[in-house]
């Protein structure tokens, strides 16, 4: 256990300086601050499977040192309230005075909330954020951030009018070998970034699939009308609710679940906050189980000043659920070579050698090949099993908390990455090429 705690602490050291406004604290050193002293209780918005495996055990990693506890939960399922007392309760990390809410409306009532952790379907993300921020609740909501641009804008515009912090589930932006990678981009010696490519892969029949569960529901174990929110009334569908991210306009699968860690590295890397266009295809080729959302889905974004169509450099993202070989790869490249986050190298691969470069007149552009610094192996300890990743994401949120800084990945940030995901969305639905109008803040269909 101690190497595991050591692995974190240095960590989060590691990307201290280079975090957006963040600080690390120790035990110490947090203490100091106002009010640190003062138990933060923390509530449970949506009890789902990406909370049980990850979240709520990045959260009990740090918990005890940093004063934090779960006070209850919210959720329409009238099962997944029992089992998230019965779970965490299982694991001694609630006390028996576990708050458990039918919905939003009754946790944010209560006064023994401060901050809340929102792991709800992909559409409800940013309404669920504005109703806790509005009533003056710190947010850590998973991604995407929203799933249409009127409820990014209303989500962000919200969070930033606000003095909560509010922390966007896109956890490489608290990764060392992301940061260094942004370090190495952003000092110049890299060059301008001409292309980057990803791939994102699996061979999964079963992914996002919940055919017991589907089995099961009762209709009259869920408010089904809560879970719908601003999306068409529609007659009660267990599949939309548990298998939401096959279904538009609850998810937009792949893009939402899959690309949007991706391509906001983008936007950190470049600082861009979004596409100049997009053009995507894709559809169900395999996977012929009644589902709407792609299972093979490939974009090609360009991205650059919008004042200097001259600038600028693409992004080829592909992914599909039927074929793992590639897996998940992100590659950065510039004329002297490339960044490859996958093995954390640098290298002058593909770069201008000395041959095409004397033939043009020109001076040969070879990176040297280096180890990204500050880069750790991301392996699950003991413990309580989290993720180091997620788990380093989660301290960050709990710093700021404490300390009022801005977390490594802000509302803006989730707002960015929804623009692109939304874009492609639109580039996949119609077969246009999509747009952004930067002097509007709109998204325009060719």
């Amino acid at each position: 256990m101690s190497n595991r705690r050591d692995f974190i602490k240095k960590a989060t050291l590691a990307t201290a300086g280079v975090a957006l406004g963040t600080q690390a604290f120790s035990a110490a050193s947090y203490r100091k601050i106002v009010g640190a002293n003062d138990r933060v209780r923390v509530g449970i918005i949506g009890f789902s499977d990406r909370f049980r495996s990850s979240l709520a055990p990045s959260f009990m990693e740090h918990a005890k040192e940093m004063n934090f506890e779960f006070m209850g939960v919210s959720d329409i399922w009238t099962r997944r309230r029992e089992e998230a007392e019965k779970t965490l309760k299982g694991k001694g990390w609630v006390s028996n005075d576990f708050v458990k809410c039918r919905n939003n409306d009754e946790l944010l009532a209560r006064k023994d909330v401060d901050a809340v952790i929102i792991s709800t379907a992909d559409f409800q993300h940013a309404l669920h954020s504005v109703d806790a921020v509005r009533s003056g609740r710190d947010v850590y909501m998973e991604k995407p951030f929203a799933e249409s641009l009127e409820d990014a804008k209303l989500a962000l515009k919200t969070a930033e009018a606000s003095k909560q912090i509010v922390q966007v589930g896109s956890q490489r932006r608290s990764a060392p070998n992301y940061h260094a990678a942004n370090e190495f981009i952003n000092s110049g010696k890299f060059g301008d970034i001409s292309m980057v490519e990803m791939t994102w892969n699996v061979n999964q029949p079963g992914r996002w699939r919940r055919p017991d569960l589907v089995d099961s529901i009762k209709k009259e174990d869920v408010d089904w009308d809560r879970f719908l929110l601003n999306r068409p009334k529609v007659a009660w569908n267990p599949r939309y609710y548990l298998e939401y991210r096959l279904f538009y306009p609850y998810s937009s699968g792949i893009p939402g679940q899959w690309m949007s860690h991706q391509i906001d590295t983008v936007h950190w890397f470049a600082g861009l906050e979004a596409p100049r266009s997009v053009v995507a295809n894709g559809g169900v080729y395999v996977w012929k189980d009644g589902r709407t959302n792609a299972d093979t889905f490939t974009a090609v974004f360009e991205y650059g000043p919008f004042n200097d169509k001259n600038k600028g450099f693409q992004v080829i993202y592909s992914s599909r659920m039927h074929q793992a070989a590639g897996d998940v790869k992100e590659y950065y490249y510039s004329n002297g070579g490339m960044i490859n986050l996958d093995t954390n190298k640098i290298t002058p691969e593909g770069g201008l050698a000395a041959g095409p470069a004397k033939a043009m007149g020109m001076s040969a552009n070879m990176l040297p090949e280096m180890s990204l610094a500050s880069t750790m192996k991301m392996e699950t300890g003991a413990n309580t099993g989290a993720d180091p990743m997620t788990s380093l994401h989660m301290r960050n949120w709990m710093d700021c908390i404490r300390s009022r800084k801005q977390p490594n990945a802000p509302a803006r940030a989730g707002f960015n990455h929804a623009v692109a995901n939304i874009m492609a969305t639109q580039a996949l639905h119609t077969g246009k090429r999509v747009t952004w109008d930067e002097t509007k803040k709109d998204i325009v269909v060719s």
